[in-house]
């Protein structure tokens, strides 16, 4: 294998890995597809695999391929620390940085940093995907640069910040709590708020960030009650149109839904369970502590967000 490994196609496969697209990969890389496709003719004879199967929907990844893959990234990164200067020049860098996210996230943290990094990096690129159940194993592999996820600070919450795997880094970016949404004219209003009217009426529930029960529901299991969710939903918007058209009940984080609620003729209420705050952080494998680029990027969020608290 040693005397067949071409490093310089390395990249090129861990970008076929992600776009599954020839003609995506190519834009990417700044290639011709021909000059795409003949690497991967070159890839497929060092690893002696298909790596790919053409497929309508476009390139679908073999057995091989999949298991290449999260080491392929690693030696990557290897190699570009070596390669990579030891002082970071923001405006001279072409770096990509990935980064998953929960999607409550995005406008709590874009907004307050990106046009810093815009004017300072031009050509620096950021991948984002959404906070799954599969993000905190790929931050444990060094496969992405870093996390912004919600973590716990009351105790009883199986995801608390204790709980936080000692091979990462991490900052509090901003406390979070949650809140009730109801119709304008909901029924609920007219009489008094408590925890029996609260549990009295049929709930949305939106699953996010990989998390498929809120530390609000642990609770109140602790103590033999349960909400009754009349529908799962993938994301408060749509779960706040809902909401504003029934009876049900949509609790929420409370700095997200408050820049949407003006959207909605909606009802902001007080959840009657008591149990902490939580807390979106910024998390990274130790790792990339030391690395320039890195930390320069890091810093920009940190500091971009810590403005607006």
């Amino acid at each position: 294998m040693m005397n067949k490994l071409d490093l310089n196609l390395l990249k090129v496969l861990e970008v076929l890995l992600e776009e599954r697209n020839v003609t995506a990969a190519a834009s990417r890389l700044n290639l011709t597809q021909s000059a795409v496709s003949k690497h991967l003719a070159r890839l497929r004879e060092m690893f002696s695999d298909a790596l790919f199967e053409r497929m309508a929907q476009g390139l679908k990844p073999t057995p091989r391929a999949l298991e290449l893959a999260p080491q392929l990234r690693h030696i990557i990164q290897q190699l570009e620390q070596l390669t990579r200067p030891a002082a970071f020049e923001p405006s001279l860098s072409q770096r990509q940085f990935h980064i998953h996210m929960l999607d409550t996230a995005y406008s709590l943290t874009f907004p307050f940093f990106m046009r810093h990094l815009l004017a300072q990096a031009p050509n620096v690129r950021l991948k984002t995907q959404s906070w799954n159940n599969k993000s905190l194993d790929k931050l444990l592999k060094c496969e992405i640069d870093m996390g912004i996820a919600c973590r716990e600070w009351d105790k009883r919450s199986p995801i608390h910040m204790k709980h936080i795997p000692p091979e990462l880094n991490h900052v509090e970016l901003m406390r979070e709590h949650s809140l009730c949404l109801v119709r304008e004219d909901h029924p609920a209003l007219s009489g008094q708020w408590d925890l029996d009217t609260f549990l009295r009426y049929r709930h949305i529930h939106v699953s996010f960030g990989g998390v498929a029960h809120w530390l609000l529901d642990d609770v109140l299991k602790a103590n033999n009650l349960h909400r009754d969710i009349a529908i799962d939903m993938p994301d408060f918007h749509s779960g706040m149109s809902l909401c504003e058209q029934s009876d049900l009940i949509l609790c929420a984080p409370s700095r997200f839904v408050e820049k949407l609620a003006e959207s909605f003729k909606l009802k902001v209420l007080e959840i009657p369970v008591k149990f902490e705050a939580g807390a979106y952080v910024l998390l990274w494998h130790k790792h990339f502590e030391q690395d320039s680029g890195h930390r320069w990027l890091r810093e920009l969020i940190i500091n971009g967000v810590d403005g607006q608290n």
